[in-house]
């Protein structure tokens, strides 16, 4: 249900100029400027807090752990509203859904940035996540209404460039922003950027009317079993590990909600007309293919984008702005190969594409397995470069394979449902480094301290050193007790790159499923 392809029929381009002319006018390529700018926009906050999080965390009184919340809030909200865009859309209207995302987006902003508690925060995120998710399919229906077959290239090349750079940015600037000004800005920033995309909408799209009855057409159950069930699973999955899993009332509770929650969603696909999302879809050889990779490929996207900025904050005492100069490598050669997007996509056999962005990206998350305590920046640069490659060549063409892998008639279906998959990976990613963190860290901790015979020559002497060099022999345990923490945080990110390489790996003969995509078709957008 989400938006359109590019192929829609030349009923839908009901604004291109009579006769079926093959340029667009100034309309046409505003309100394509508003779609990107909203998408660029939407984009962007799902990983502006990245670089900033330790010290937002240190302000509004959260752990590291309860910190990852400001992030999966955001993707967990957006995996729910991207399938229902297609459906407000046409309840409202194009112009009016996308002028109240906007304007609720903007206001949701503000509530972040003026949020002092984790709870105020996380209700901004949740609000953020719902309106800038729908503005990013919303985008490429524009594209696909408002530009000719010739010009949908052009319309399709900059929707991608948002897509990529939007989450790629987020670093550096938040980063910037809270180093030079204040991490608040990194949400008020919005304010300005909402006021530019209003006039562009009010200016490049016409008014349509409502369709209220639409609202009875909706699958209800879906809709309410799709926020209940992943809702559910990512408090079950965010606190299980503090809360003791099942031992936890709490965690019971949120079991319970996810079951039935995932219920609700299975039985809207029998009870409903036009299921939110079409999970039948997956039964699909090629679809369920691209559906699997796609989650691992959102493990790697929002996992190392996490990653590198916490650990930078927490072992190299990077502050925000560096973390972030780090994360935007990744950008560099992403930003170059977006210029030979129809190329690639004419000369390129899928397998062969797919294939080798999900091996380059295993292997730049394991080039990052080997950290040591004296890493710094400079020693992601080489996998950084490689995963901005990596992550072209596998998202243009898993999102390729997606829409052509169903009937033209499903293709707004497989969409949403694929772009789900990826935020979900992104998801189980945040919540995966939350509770590897917790376990993995106290267990090298342990491993640690049992490798360290207090009887040991070497030991004494080590200890007798220190404290005749800080002051003291309760001063010089502490000091050993944070060489311990430091050298288990260590290791713990290098199992959490560890496991994400080895799970791009691992997924990697799904690419033999894939069909090669239809000779001279023009490409599909999509998120």
């Amino acid at each position: 249900m989400a938006s359109a392809a590019p192929g829609a029929s030349a009923a839908k381009r009901s604004d291109l100029p009579a006769g079926g002319a093959e340029r667009a006018d100034l309309g046409a390529w505003l309100a394509v400027a508003a779609g990107t700018l909203g998408a660029f926009m939407a984009t962007l906050d799902i990983s502006i807090v990245n670089s900033a999080l330790p010290t937002i965390q240190g302000e509004i009184g959260a752990s590291g752990t309860e910190g990852t919340w400001i992030a999966t809030a955001y993707l967990v909200a957006e995996i729910v509203i991207i399938p229902m865009a297609a459906w407000l859309e046409r309840l409202l209207g194009l112009r009016t859904f996308l002028l109240i995302a906007a304007i609720l987006f903007t206001i949701f902003s503000v509530i972040c940035g003026a949020a002092d508690t984790l709870p105020q925060m996380i209700v901004g995120r949740i609000g953020q996540g719902f309106t800038g998710g729908a503005m990013i399919p919303t985008a490429q229906t524009i594209i696909a209404q408002r530009l000719p077959r010739s010009q949908q290239p052009i319309g399709i090349a900059a929707f991608g460039m948002t897509a990529i750079m939007g989450p790629v940015l987020g670093p550096l600037i938040g980063g910037w922003l809270t180093e030079n000004i204040s991490w608040h800005y990194a949400f008020f920033l919005n304010v300005p950027i909402c006021g530019i995309l209003v006039l562009l909408l009010l200016i490049g799209l016409r008014h349509e009317p409502s369709r209220l009855h639409l609202i009875r057409e909706a699958d209800w159950l879906g809709i309410a079993g799709l926020a209940l069930g992943l809702g559910g699973l990512t408090v079950f999955l965010e606190e299980g590990q503090r809360e003791q899993w099942f031992s936890s009332e709490l965690i019971r509770y949120m079991f319970a909600v996810t079951v039935v929650g995932f219920g609700l969603l299975l039985a809207g696909q029998f009870v409903s007309r036009r299921p939110v999302i079409k999970l039948r879809l997956l039964l699909d050889r090629q679809f369920g293919s691209v559906a699997i990779m796609g989650l691992v490929l959102g493990v790697v996207l929002y996992g190392t984008s996490y990653a590198i900025p916490q650990f930078l904050a927490a072992i190299a005492n990077y502050n925000a702005l560096q973390s972030g100069k780090v994360v935007l490598l990744a950008g560099i050669p992403s930003l170059f190969m977006m210029a030979i997007v129809p190329i690639l996509l004419v000369r390129v056999d899928i397998r062969l594409a797919v294939g080798a962005g999900l091996l380059i990206m295993g292997a730049s998350a394991l080039l990052d397995a080997n950290l040591t305590i004296d890493s710094v920046g400079s020693d992601f640069t080489e996998s950084q470069l490689l995963r901005g490659v990596g992550q072209i060549l596998a998202m243009l063409f898993l999102s390729q394979a997606a829409i052509r892998s169903v009937p033209p008639a499903e293709a707004g279906d497989a969409s949403g449902l694929f772009s789900a998959m990826r935020n979900l990976g992104g998801s189980f990613a945040l919540a995966g480094i939350a509770i590897l963190q917790d376990q993995r860290s106290w267990f090298h901790a342990r491993r640690i301290e049992e490798s360290l015979n207090a009887n040991s020559v070497r030991v004494q002497d080590y200890m007798a050193a220190t404290a005749g060099s800080l002051g003291g022999p309760q001063t010089a345990i502490r000091a050993l007790g944070q060489q311990i923490q430091g050298q288990a945080l260590v290791m713990t990110y290098n199992d959490i790159f560890w496991i994400m390489g080895m799970g791009t790996l691992v997924v990697l003969p799904l690419v033999f499923f894939l069909r090669p995509l239809p000779k001279g078709a023009a490409p599909a957008a999509m998120h």
